[in-house]
């Protein structure tokens, strides 16, 4: 038999959000962005179809100009991948190792953990507050000479917490200057409360802060795959040493161009998702359901031990969610369509008789 790696027997695999296939079920498992891309965006890549018989360019060079004019940074501090969790997946590796500790937030993103084990690294995982927050001093306290990396997600996926830009600060003053501190933004442009750290700001200020972004949520291109980090201009170097070669397709690579000149008609789209998550919300706490706010493009239902029954009337309900078994439910914001539907179950599922 071929030997394989030990740690690929319990390694557990990232799960994708259940599809909805053609049984007319809502999916809202996977935190996508609800509308159709824009027809600029689709001409931009229609235009690039002539030439996929070269290769792209591997340094991803317009977009990181435009990317380091946009944030005030130098284009050697801007590394990109197939997605910002390609470049999380760079950045454990550029970090960390067999014998080292990387340290985040639970529950938060679920990849976390697995690419930490894949790198041979050990995963410090610290429970989440009883707000569902960051708690940002058991994490400094769980610092160790071991600890090569540190992740902290904001607005935090699944729950849509965010940190403030005073409790980012005290934190910083706890770590040590050789640890980076990774302050992964995917949802970010969701993300609406004054009060919030903002990743770009730390960097410019700290020198071992990185920032996540990625193109996939608010820009609608998540079929497209690609998401960038803003890091120190070393950090950013190996970033780009362990990149998978020619991972940020052409057509990825036009379409953020497209998209990043599209900028106002997207931010209306953007508004209109954040106008319905406040709807949402107000709605579910009318109905009777105790739910914290979220600044992400999802809510999150802390359900424990009756997951798998609200699961279940979600499902029976047309409603595709993103189901914790024991913790909770997170929901996308979707259309003004699919929220209703979404409503309704969320409704259904406070009656006793419910599944």
């Amino acid at each position: 038999m071929v030997q394989q790696r030990e740690a690929m027997s319990w390694l557990p695999a990232y799960k994708q959000g259940a599809a909805a296939g053609d049984s007319g079920a809502f999916k809202l498992s996977s935190n996508e962005n609800p509308f159709p891309p824009l027809a600029s965006v689709i001409d931009a890549i229609a235009s690039t179809l002539g030439d996929i018989q070269l290769y792209p360019s591997m340094a991803v060079a317009e977009v990181t100009d435009r990317i380091a004019a946009r944030f005030d940074v130098d284009a050697s501090n801007v590394a990109f991948g197939a997605g910002s969790v390609e470049v999380l997946s760079q950045i454990i590796h550029a970090s960390a190792g067999a014998g080292d500790e990387v340290i985040f937030a639970w529950r938060s993103f679920e990849a976390y953990p697995i690419l930490i084990q894949v790198a041979g690294a050990t995963p410090v995982p610290i429970a989440l507050t009883a707000d569902e927050r960051h708690d940002l001093d058991a994490m400094a306290s769980a610092i160790t000479a071991k600890t090569r990396l540190i992740l902290v997600c904001n607005p935090n996926n699944p729950t849509g917490a965010f940190v403030t830009t005073d409790e980012l600060h005290a934190f910083l003053a706890r770590v040590p200057a050789t640890v980076l501190v990774v302050i992964d933004e995917a949802y970010v442009h969701f993300n609406r409360d004054p009060s919030s750290a903002v990743g770009i700001d730390f960097f410019h200020r700290y020198p071992n802060v990185a920032v996540l972004h990625t193109f996939s949520k608010a820009y609608g291109l998540a079929g497209l795959r690609i998401g960038y980090a803003v890091a120190p201009t070393a950090v950013a170097t190996n970033l780009r040493r362990v990149a998978l070669p020619f991972g940020v397709t052409a057509l990825a690579q036009r379409a953020a161009l497209a998209s990043l000149d599209a900028e106002a008609e997207l931010t209306l789209r953007i508004d209109e998702i954040v106008i319905e998550r406040t709807r949402v919300l107000a709605a579910l706490r009318a109905s009777g359901w105790r739910v914290a706010d979220s600044q992400g493009n999802f809510v999150w239902l802390r359900t424990d031990v009756d997951t798998d029954r609200v699961n279940a009337v979600f499902i029976r309900d047309g409603i595709l969610a993103r189901a914790f078994p024991g913790e909770g439910l997170r929901v996308t914001i979707g259309t003004a369509e699919q929220n209703n539907r979404f409503l309704a179950a969320a409704a259904a599922a406070l009656e006793p008789t419910a599944v």
